[in-house]
């Protein structure tokens, strides 16, 4: 968090007499002489007088008072309630760790350089791919910039499945407006993508696919079938995954993606109201130097001694000016190492405990609430820690479970979108089935 400081009116009188100017507003005038007349203001603005610091605690204090916290989060659809172990708060935090969340130099300190690196590596570990970036803004800008490193000057059209979460979709929609390149949705058939209307579109002119694995429905795809699809038309794929599913199914290398990318968020990241949050990407040798914003490597000093380089940063705007197809030139790099250590402290065994239980959690929730009557699974097969369901009085469900200080699945097409992460008790979903079949039964 930054503060500001205002100049006073002796320091600005002072700017301006260094400049050969008159004090005052005619000073300012006579400085912005080329900005138009009705630019400036022509009264005083409307603010409060100023406070104490005190009074600005107490009132802030007072305000964040009326936001509610709820005991039980049942609600996904792309940032996750996991479970933050103390330490993945504690080391982040340390004055040596916590600085500059973008750090525009990396290369100016070899602390830095090595977190991004460990981070690098786990995130190929994670996904099974060859390499990785450093990290990007968020899980839906990692899915637009694949997009673009799919496009060439012949093959200029996306295609995304309709099962992506709509918010990704958005994103992927307004890259493709700026860069005067098409989106085309695939359709879903049963809560799916539709195999055999993916093969229809992937024309000549398609560069990539985009599938969301699990699907914003919580349901998993036929990842690898549809990779062989898309690349028996060569065209490339990409696959956006939860890191915590990545923990328990086929990896994106394991079902021949060409580009995996995804919200890092559920790795040791708060809600946090939205952010700032962690786009994970990592692609193949083959398309290396495609990736936006920066890779790490690792090397040896003239002594022979272990030494971290930035070493490629192919994409970016001042490397590359007016050729370049991203203008990342940073990451997330506070967040890229709270990821780094959750997953580090972890480890492969505690991250598929994390996996199993949200996944045994979320096929309990959905038993107990399909045995209400007028409750049912809108879509069948397998699904990872979401699921939806058809509801009845689905406002007044949400509304009683708030009531009770239980957030409620997200509203979606005239259903909820349920979710259960490890951190859901047996309790706490008794209790929700009890709500819901209360709300029905009136």
């Amino acid at each position: 968090m930054g503060t500001y400081i205002p100049s006073t009116k002796g320091e600005r009188d002072e700017m301006l007499a260094s400049l050969g100017l008159p004090a005052g507003e005619e000073g300012y005038r006579k400085l912005y002489s080329d900005v138009p007349e009705s630019v400036f203001r022509s009264h005083e603005l409307d603010l409060p007088e100023g406070m104490s610091e005190l009074s600005v605690v107490r009132k802030m204090t007072r305000i964040a008072g009326e936001n509610k916290t709820y005991q039980t989060i049942l609600r996904g659809a792309g940032a996750y309630d996991h479970y933050i172990p103390a330490i993945v708060k504690s080391i982040p935090n340390k004055e040596e760790f916590l600085t500059a969340y973008t750090p525009y130099q990396a290369e100016i300190n070899q602390g830095i350089l090595q977190s991004i690196f460990e981070y690098q590596t786990m995130i190929c570990g994670l996904t099974g791919m060859d390499v990785s970036n450093a990290s990007v803004y968020d899980g839906a800008t990692a899915a637009a910039e694949a997009a673009a490193m799919c496009r060439s000057p012949k093959r200029r059209v996306t295609l995304v499945s309709a099962t992506t979460n709509p918010e990704v979709i958005s994103v992927i929609r307004t890259y493709c407006y700026g860069a005067g390149t098409e989106l085309r949705i695939v359709p879903a058939k049963d809560g799916r993508t539709d195999v055999s209307k993916l093969a229809e579109m992937l024309t000549e002119d398609v560069a990539g696919l985009y599938l969301q694995q699990p699907n914003f429905y919580g349901l998993f795809e036929d990842a690898k079938a549809i990779g062989e699809l898309v690349h028996a038309h060569k065209a490339m794929y990409i696959m956006g995954c939860s890191p915590i599913a990545l923990s328990v199914m086929a990896t994106p290398g394991e079902c021949g993606a060409d580009i995996a990318v995804g919200e890092g968020q559920s790795l040791g990241l708060p809600l946090a109201y939205g952010g700032p949050y962690l786009g994970y990407m990592a692609t193949t040798s083959k398309n290396m130097r495609k990736l936006p914003g920066r890779i790490v490597g690792q090397t040896t000093d003239h002594e022979g001694k272990r030494a971290y380089v930035l070493s490629l940063q192919a994409r970016e705007q001042h490397i590359r000016r007016e050729k370049a197809s991203s203008n990342i030139c940073s990451n997330e790099a506070l967040c890229a190492l709270t990821a780094s250590v959750y997953m580090a402290y972890m480890g492969p065994s505690g991250m598929k405990e994390v996996a199993m239980q949200s996944m045994s959690k979320a096929h309990y929730l959905a038993k107990k609430l399909t045995a209400i009557p007028g409750v049912r699974l809108r879509y069948s097969g397998a699904f990872f820690d979401e699921f939806l369901t058809d509801m009845p009085k689905a406002d007044a469900v949400l509304e009683a479970l708030d009531a009770e200080g239980i957030l409620g699945g997200l509203p979606v097409e005239e259903g909820i979108l349920w979710c259960a992460t490890e951190k859901v008790s047996k309790d706490a979903m008794d209790h929700t089935a009890a709500i819901v079949k209360e709300v029905l039964a009136q």
